[in-house]
């Protein structure tokens, strides 16, 4: 009897820099053949982004059938398929309907979801949260602090965790990555003052039983994270750049049902 063939998901990662995509195998959440990675455009309109969407989604054609829904990450507030806000894209993208525009242009059906949450639910799937029960936390360092939530593996979207204002401050300027580098900060120093007070807040206010760390500062975790006294265990991302396409592809066929 032949192998049989893999449940294909198709994911897409809009961001800043760079729209990355991949077909993606459902069953192990491994990607099937190397990303197509595309230079965001300048400026990042709504219609200049969707035609560099539409020439990933159809670069696959030998992996991924023309049926196969469109999971896409998106930096900004999604609100059943709106943008709310916009992160380093242009701004026209807020009160665009991000799902209608690309299943215009790509003729597939589409699911947009925050990058954040996207990236949470692909270590919940496959990842450092795989199995975990309950409450998880995935938090991103980055230039600032990215935030998902799940809860027995299900999406609370949107969640904006990094903005809690803590002692006078919003939160992701003093323990985001980019402030650790702005302030020249030992890991030490960085994290027993400043993701120490940062986590004790959140731990405070939201129980959970499991934290993620991601972001490009997690390939350090062994540096940071063992110096953290929280309640829940505090562990590393383990997809890091493969998450969002992951996660988007795993939502979209969840949504559609493959």
């Amino acid at each position: 009897m032949a192998d049989e063939a893999p449940k294909v998901g198709l994911g897409i990662d809009i961001g800043g820099s760079g729209i990355k995509g991949a077909p993606v195998d459902l069953a192990t959440g491994e990607f099937i053949v190397d990303r197509l990675k595309i230079a965001t455009p300048s400026p990042s309109t709504p219609e200049a982004v969707a035609k560099v969407v539409a020439e990933i989604a159809s670069a696959f054609p030998e992996h991924v059938a023309s049926t196969t829904p469109l999971g896409v990450t998106f930096p900004a507030v999604i609100q059943h398929g709106v943008a709310r806000s916009a992160a380093n894209v242009d701004p026209s993208w807020v009160g665009t309907d991000v799902e209608e525009l690309l299943a215009g242009e790509t003729g597939r059906r589409v699911y947009v979801v925050n990058d954040a949450d996207a990236a949470a639910v692909a270590e919940d799937r496959y990842g450092a949260a795989k199995d975990a029960s309950g409450v998880v936390l995935l938090t991103t360092l980055g230039t600032g602090i990215g935030t998902a939530l799940l809860v027995d593996g299900r999406l609370v979207p949107n969640t904006e965790f990094g903005h809690l204002e803590i002692d006078g401050h919003d939160a992701e300027t003093r323990a985001a990555s980019s402030a650790k580098e702005r302030e020249d900060l030992s890991y030490e120093k960085w994290a027993r003052e400043r993701l120490q007070r940062y986590y004790s807040v959140v731990e405070m206010l939201l129980s959970p039983d499991l934290i993620v760390v991601g972001g490009g500062v997690s390939r350090k975790a062994d540096k940071f994270l063992p110096l953290l006294d929280l309640n829940a265990p505090i562990v590393a991302a383990q997809l890091r750049n493969t998450a969002g396409i992951v996660g988007a592809a795993v939502l979209a066929a969840e949504r559609f049902g493959g």
